[in-house]
């Protein structure tokens, strides 16, 4: 039973692959008008589609980047208000977000 199984899958797969193939690639020169469909809406729409994700990306890393240097200078001015009352100043590096040396 199992060999005539075999016998019948290699005999589909015969006729299967045996068909002729192309020779050549023959391009298709009639297409109904219900199958074309215009490229350069899609290109444009494509190009539309990245251009506005890229500008919200943009956008948002520059809002972002806006709170979190808005935050840096809240800190900053936090940590040096306390050592302006101690009459310690700023760090003697000079960089105000650098630590200086520890009293």
């Amino acid at each position: 039973m199992k060999k005539l199984y075999l016998a019948a899958f290699v005999l589909m797969n015969a006729m299967l692959f045996a068909q002729a193939g192309q020779s050549e690639f023959q391009p298709v020169t009639e297409i109904p008008a219900s199958e074309q469909m215009p490229s350069a809406p899609l290109v444009i729409a494509a190009y539309a589609f990245v251009w506005l994700a890229f500008v919200v990306y943009v956008w948002t890393m520059w809002r972002k980047l806006g709170k979190v240097e808005k935050e840096l200078h809240t800190l900053s001015t936090q940590i040096l208000k306390p050592r302006a009352a101690r009459g310690g100043g700023a760090p003697a590096s000079g960089a105000s977000g650098a630590r200086g040396p520890r009293e």
